[in-house]
Order: structure tokens, then C-alpha cells, then sequence
């Protein structure tokens, strides 16, 4: 089993291959959570769909599809969090005020193949 991949101290983000992803709102109501993941893995298959049928105008409207759901689930647009902090959203983590925390992980990569964002 692939083991999950580390999330900052502060909840925002995960890291994968060393890149801050922002997590979901954690102050969702939990329906609405699994609405806009049900909704997201209904675009992603619509994605991967477009592909296979090398369709241009399916492949912008299941993308945008794609983008409207990960922005209601709070990954992206406006951060959920109302302390002023900067979006470090797919920064290096390295590079960011948690290097000090990622550069202590052991691995520091652990979990780097264990989800996409």
C-alpha cells in the first residue's frame, strides 16, 4: 500500500514529488464535500474520454468541468483560510516557509507517488 503523502502542519497543503497541493476546505459540510469529488472524478473520466477521442471542445468543457469542481472543493481560487497567509499552491516545498518541516520528514519524499493533484 502506497502510503499517503504529507500534509503541513497547518492542514492547507499536501506534498507530492516535493510540491505544495492545496487540500480541500476542511470546513465543507461533508455532502458537500463528496458532491464536488463525485463531480470531480465525473470530469476527470470526461477528460480522459475527450482524449481518447481527440476531441477539442470536450476536452475544454470536461477541463473546465474539472477546474469548477477543485475550486469549489476550495484546492483552487480564493484560499479558505482567513489568516492573510500567502497560496503557496504548487510551490516547492523547499522553497517555502515549511522547508524547515518538509527538510525534516523522513523521507522527505515519502508519499511522493501516492496521489496526483
Amino acid at each position: 500500500m502506497t502510503p499517503s503523502p504529507p500534509v503541513t502542519p497547518d492542514g492547507r497543503y499536501l506534498v507530492v514529488r516535493g510540491r505544495l497541493w492545496r487540500r480541500a476546505d476542511p470546513g465543507l459540510a461533508e455532502s458537500v464535500r463528496q458532491e464536488q469529488v463525485d463531480r470531480l472524478m465525473a470530469a476527470r473520466r470526461a477528460v480522459r474520454a475527450a482524449g481518447a477521442a481527440n476531441d477539442p471542445a470536450a476536452m475544454r468543457a470536461a477541463r473546465a468541468r474539472v477546474d469548477a469542481a477543485k475550486v469549489a472543493l476550495g484546492e483552487r481560487g480564493p484560499v479558505w483560510w482567513t489568516d492573510g497567509a500567502a497560496d503557496l499552491n504548487r510551490h516547492l516545498a523547499r522553497n517555502t516557509p515549511y522547508a524547515d518541516w518538509y527538510a525534516g520528514l523522513d523521507p522527505p519524499d515519502a508519499g511522493r507517488a501516492a496521489a496526483t493533484a
